[in-house]
């Protein structure tokens, strides 16, 4: 009988690691080499590449199903007062203080010249990748490869920003099989994808490289000059309660992210802003599923171009609640 018990037993263990395995190890899309080697020829043709070599490139990229799995649960799904506790912490905010003092010189240069708080731009590279920490263990060629040639519903999309990796690793002299990121290919403290870092990414430090991966002078001056080129408007209001907002606003909640209601027009339909703004001011209505009801807020011209950033409300309002944390902290600890 024990013998019985024990040879169940080892078959139950050995059932189990063979389902966890074939959990986790999916294999790769039947079109997904002809698609890549596809990929490698037009990519040879059309930027001067070496096709034998970018050929046999594209032959080593490892499909990850990881990467399908985690770009198909983001946290932006979730409901806000579940998305904040993962941001806006105490800790978080502790150590934004600390990355501010260690790097307070660079982000003075770098609200002089772009004209953004010093306090966003560290709640930025905190949302990120929480000051360097988090930048992400994946190789960003499979990482978007994979999303490329193995995810259609955004397909066109991972295949720019594969391209764009290519020339972004020429340019920048990168190592294009061992640079790491997130699953969708971000890289560095401030998560650029490819064509962020090729358009916006700046030499904050006049080295002669734009370098998002060890440089914090380019991390700062990057993210700065990121939300400059996006149209942050200097000394500019981010967001504000929305006050006597309800359900029979829906329809300016409906209008997008994008500013595009009048401040006085909203306050004739009963939504008035928590601190004074001018009548004429554009805003969006912004509603949030906090955990005890709906919360109701106005995003302003910053706070959207926050959402240029991540093209989502709850990323905004985590990056703006994340940077009050900071400086509360940051003056706690100045007395």
């Amino acid at each position: 009988m024990a013998w019985n018990i024990q040879k169940i037993s080892l078959s139950l263990t050995l059932a189990t690691i063979l389902l966890c395995i074939s959990a986790t190890v999916t294999a790769k899309p039947a079109d997904f080499d002809r698609q890549s080697q596809e990929f490698a020829r037009e990519m040879a043709q059309k930027h001067g590449l070496d096709r034998a070599e970018l050929g046999q490139l594209m032959s080593g990229i490892q499909y990850r199903q990881k990467i399908i799995d985690a770009i198909s649960r983001p946290a932006e799904a979730k409901p806000w007062h579940q998305y904040r506790k993962i941001f806006v912490t105490e800790s978080r905010a502790r150590e934004g203080v600390a990355f501010w003092e260690e790097n307070k010189d660079l982000l003075q240069k770098a609200e002089r010249e772009f004209g953004v708080p010093q306090e966003i731009i560290v709640a930025i590279i905190g949302v990120e990748t929480r000051y360097g920490r988090h930048a992400g263990t994946y190789p960003v060629i499979d990482a978007l490869a994979t999303l490329a040639f193995g995810y259609p519903k955004r397909a066109d999309f991972f295949r720019r920003e594969l391209e764009e990796y290519l020339l972004l690793t020429r340019e920048e002299k990168l190592d294009l099989t061992g640079t790491k990121g997130s699953y969708a290919g971000a890289m560095g403290m401030p998560q650029f994808i490819p064509s962020s870092y090729r358009a916006y990414a700046v030499d904050f430090d006049g080295d002669g490289k734009r370098d998002l991966i060890g440089n914090r002078a380019d991390v700062i001056g990057s993210v700065a000059a990121y939300f400059k080129r996006h149209g942050w408007k200097r000394g500019a209001p981010i967001t504000t309660p929305a006050r006597g907002a309800g359900a029979k606003h829906e329809r300016f909640v409906e209008g997008g992210m994008k500013p595009s209601f009048r401040i006085d027009e909203l306050a004739r339909s009963g939504v008035t802003p928590g601190k004074p703004l001018p009548g004429r001011s554009l805003s969006s209505l912004i509603k949030l599923e906090g955990a005890k009801g709906d919360e109701y807020w106005l995003g302003l011209n910053n706070f959207y171009v926050i959402t240029r950033y991540n093209h989502s409300n709850l990323y905004a309002m985590a990056v703006y609640q994340l940077s009050r944390e900071i400086l509360a902290e940051r003056s706690n600890r100045k007395g």
